[in-house]
């Protein structure tokens, strides 16, 4: 399965690696080379973990449609 080397350094890994490896758009792979001087392509498994985004269960909750003016009298201890 020969490929051609853009100018950019890339190639376009065959539709028969992608199918084998299941790799979709998005997906990282990784390269190695191994011992005897063969490439080797690994599908990354899973994203490294991130610390949570402590806002994350508080974003898009509000049931309540503020005006500007009646929330900074409620900060403001005006209500």
């Amino acid at each position: 399965m020969p490929t051609t080397l853009t100018s950019k350094g890339q190639v376009t890994i065959p539709k028969q690696i992608r199918d084998a490896l299941n790799l979709a758009p998005g997906c990282s792979v990784d390269f190695a080379v191994n011992g005897e001087g063969d490439v080797v392509i690994h599908k990354v498994s899973a994203r490294p973990s991130r610390k949570p985004d402590r806002f994350e269960s508080a974003r898009g909750r509000a049931d309540i449609k503020w005006r500007t003016d009646d929330l900074m009298a409620l900060l403001r201890g005006e209500v």
